[in-house]
């Protein structure tokens, strides 16, 4: 066996592995929402993470890949393109145009499980009240067609490739993607019952399984090695190492970050923020884990791990209710890591002193938002006015694993308006 043919098979093998890691934080996912969220709502909770998974394989198989990998002209603007239905080997057999690295279904099914995460980050952010259909109509929209479309302008060689705007593994193309669907479905559907007082007060609606919600932490970061480490898109040792030290350190400072900020200003060592600083320092680092150096992270972690704690705080304060504190972590903590690549990255304003890069983050972040902004509001506005989004009253105060699924996640439920 020749050395290229043992890079192949090594460069697959890797990205094999991290399409299992990214599938795991999917399980992930579903645990932390299950645990922030009452007993009462747990299969429902668990229905929508599953069906995401389906939808976002099925879609991405039907068009998602080739809207967001078309193939754009050397002439084309780079906004919009369509290579046809289904997945058709390319000409040159089982390996696709990038240094040979992998195999043509490698790359599908890779892309494939990074198309799913933009529908869970609103799932969290939404649960508890949205109806379940509208949900899935959503997510068959925003991942089978607005998620590619948008990721095809970078990762596909688009407009804003073009210009140099770069996200490595996604703080902008996955999760601000995600995360500006967020609050559009948020403030669509209005707070859940009981949230938000009127003496103007906040009632803390506490999660019912905590150390589910840790599980479900643990496996997301574990899970991030092949998110981040995967999206080197080969085995390449010094690349893949640097990226899997700069994600931990990243997450490790964000939760040291979390925690301080969180006691100093509240005086409790409150667990969950522990948690969100963890997400928020990789979230903060993914736009640029292969360009940070280890104190780089460190930095970019810490910093998000401050923000999320006063995120957190502001988007409550406007009447935004997210369970799981999806925005936050996702949306604003994304794009903070997209502007870091301006600041610590090679291009950045600490490497050459130019803010060129830190600019052309800012326009890429703008112009996504917009996107995003706009085309969630139109999904979920018709849903509204047709199916409608929220369930009624009753099934919310009783529950939407009854109403919707007809039974409990557990034998002995408590199915009192405050469960």
């Amino acid at each position: 066996m020749d050395t290229t043919t043992i890079n192949f098979t090594i460069n697959n093998l890797w990205i094999m592995i991290s399409i299992a890691l990214v599938f795991i934080m999917h399980l992930g996912f579903s645990a932390l929402e299950v645990g922030l969220a009452r007993s009462k709502n747990a299969i429902n909770i668990l229905f929508k993470n599953f069906m995401i998974v389906a939808i976002g394989l099925l879609t991405y198989t039907i068009s998602g890949f080739n809207l967001m990998y078309p193939g754009f002209e050397e002439s084309s603007i780079g906004i919009f393109s369509f290579s046809g239905f289904g997945l058709t080997l390319p000409e040159n057999g089982l390996t696709v145009d990038y240094n040979g690295s992998f195999t043509y279904w490698t790359d599908f099914l890779f892309q494939g499980m990074f198309a799913a995460t933009a529908a869970t980050i609103v799932s969290g952010a939404v649960a508890e009240r949205i109806k379940l259909n509208a949900f899935l109509i959503f997510s068959v929209f925003y991942v089978g067609v607005i998620y590619p479309i948008i990721g095809s302008w970078g990762w596909g060689g688009g407009f804003l490739s073009k210009m140099g705007f770069y996200d490595f593994a996604g703080s902008t193309f996955v999760h601000s993607v995600g995360g500006w669907a967020a609050v559009v479905a948020v403030i669509l559907l209005g707070p859940r019952l009981g949230k938000y007082l009127a003496d103007g007060s906040i009632k803390p609606i506490v999660g019912h399984n905590i150390p589910l919600a840790a599980l479900g932490v643990f496996l997301l970061w574990f899970g991030w090695f092949g998110f981040n480490g995967g999206s080197v898109l080969s085995a390449d040792p010094a690349t893949v190492s640097l990226v899997l030290v700069t994600t931990s350190l990243a997450a490790a400072a964000g939760i040291l970050a979390a925690f301080i900020t969180s006691y100093l200003k509240f005086k409790t060592y409150d667990i969950t923020m522990a948690f969100n600083g963890a997400l928020a320092g990789l979230v903060g680092i993914t736009a640029g884990a292969d360009l940070m150096s280890p104190l780089d992270a460190i930095i970019i972690g810490f910093i998000a791990g401050v923000i999320i704690v006063f995120a957190v705080g502001i988007v409550d304060r406007l009447k935004m209710d997210d369970p799981v504190g999806a925005i936050g972590v996702h949306l604003i903590c994304g794009v903070f890591g997209t502007l870091a690549v301006g600041i610590w990255g090679d291009k950045g304003v600490f490497n050459t002193g130019s803010f060129t890069q830190l600019g052309t983050q800012a326009f890429g972040i703008i112009v996504v938002g917009i996107t995003c902004l706009i085309t969630s509001f139109i999904i979920l506005f018709a849903i509204k006015k047709t199916v409608g989004l929220r369930v009624s009253e009753k099934e919310e105060k009783q529950g939407l694993d009854i109403f919707e699924h007809g039974m409990n996640a557990y034998e002995d439920i408590n199915l009192s308006d405050n469960d």
